[in-house]
C-alpha cells in the first residue's frame, strides 16, 4: 500500500494524494505514498474551488524547489499545520507551505517554511494508523481563519457527506496543482473492512474514516495527502491511504482527527 503523496523529483518520494485504499491483490498507495501506482497531483472528479472558501488549507512544498507540491494540509494556528505523517520523509527544513495560492504555478499568496515536525506516537508504516504529522511554522500565518479539531467520534457517522480539498492530481478530470473539492459520503467502517486488502492492510474502525464511491471515477489522489476532510466546518479527517486512486471497489482511507484530538491538541498548544 502506498500513501497519497507527490513524489518530488527523484528526491522525496512521498505517498499518493488522496484516500488510500489497501488491497492484497495490489498494494495501495497512500495519497502521499499509499498507493502504487504513477506519482500523481490532483483530486479526481472534483471542481474548482477558491482559497477563500477554505483559507485554512494549505500546499505542503518542497523548500528547494518551491513550485513542487508534495502533500496537503490545514491550518489549526496560525504556526501550526495538520498533514499526514507518511509525508515526513526529510528533515524540516526541506518543506514550506503555501497558503492561499489557488494555480500552484503562479504566484500569490503566502509561503512559511517549517522549522519543526512532530509524528504521532501511534504511527508507524506498517499499519499506517494514527497518520497524522504536526508542522510548526517558522514564521506564523496571521489574519487566516484556523479550523477547529472534530472531537465528537461519532461525527464520521455513515452518510455524512464531507469535503476534501487538495492540489493533487486529477487523472485529467481538471487541471493539474490548482486547488480542487470534492464531496465525499461516509461510507462507514464495514464497507472498507468487507475489502480483504484493506482489512489486512491496516484499516481500523477506531482510527479509520471510509469516504468515497464505490463505483469508482472520484476521489482524492496522489499528492492530496494530509489535506483536509471537512465537515460542519469542522476537521473530520485527513487524506492518508488508498489503492489507486477512484478505482471501483476502492474507496478513500482517512486518518479520523477525533479518535487522536487529545494528543493533537497537546502538540499544537505547544
Amino acid at each position: 500500500m502506498m500513501k497519497r503523496a507527490a513524489a518530488i523529483a527523484a528526491v522525496l518520494v512521498l505517498g499518493v494524494s488522496g484516500a488510500a485504499t489497501a488491497a492484497t491483490q495490489r498494494p495501495a498507495d497512500d495519497h502521499q505514498s499509499g498507493r502504487q501506482t504513477a506519482d500523481r497531483s490532483l483530486i479526481v472528479g472534483g471542481t474548482l474551488a477558491a482559497t477563500s472558501e477554505a483559507p485554512w488549507a494549505v500546499a505542503l512544498i518542497t523548500s528547494f524547489q518551491p513550485s513542487t507540491q508534495v502533500c496537503g494540509g490545514a491550518l489549526v494556528r496560525p504556526n501550526k499545520v495538520i498533514t499526514a505523517a507518511h509525508c515526513m520523509t526529510e528533515p524540516p527544513s526541506s518543506f514550506a507551505v503555501v497558503q492561499g495560492r489557488s494555480d500552484l504555478a503562479m504566484d500569490g499568496g503566502r509561503v512559511a517554511a517549517v522549522s519543526r515536525v512532530w509524528i504521532h506516537p501511534g504511527y508507524n508504516t506498517q499499519h499506517r494508523r494514527n497518520d497524522f504529522a504536526v508542522l510548526t511554522l517558522a514564521r506564523p500565518i496571521t489574519g487566516v481563519p484556523l479550523i477547529r479539531l472534530e472531537t465528537n467520534p461519532k461525527a464520521d457517522r455513515r452518510g455524512v457527506v464531507p469535503t476534501v480539498y487538495g492540489w493533487g492530481e486529477t487523472q485529467d478530470t481538471g487541471p493539474s496543482d490548482t486547488f480542487h473539492k470534492l464531496r465525499v459520503p461516509v461510507l462507514g467502517d464495514a464497507a472498507c473492512l468487507a475489502n480483504k486488502g484493506y482489512a489486512t492492510g491496516g484499516y481500523a474502525a477506531s482510527t479509520n474514516i471510509c469516504a468515497g464511491y464505490l463505483d469508482g471515477g472520484r476521489d482524492a489522489c496522489q499528492g492530496d495527502s494530509g489535506g483536509p476532510l471537512v465537515l460542519n466546518g469542522r476537521l473530520l479527517g485527513t487524506v492518508s491511504w488508498g489503492r489507486g486512486c477512484a478505482e471501483p471497489g476502492y474507496p478513500g482511507v482517512y486518518a479520523e482527527i477525533a479518535s487522536a484530538a487529545r494528543t493533537l491538541q497537546a502538540e499544537i498548544k505547544r
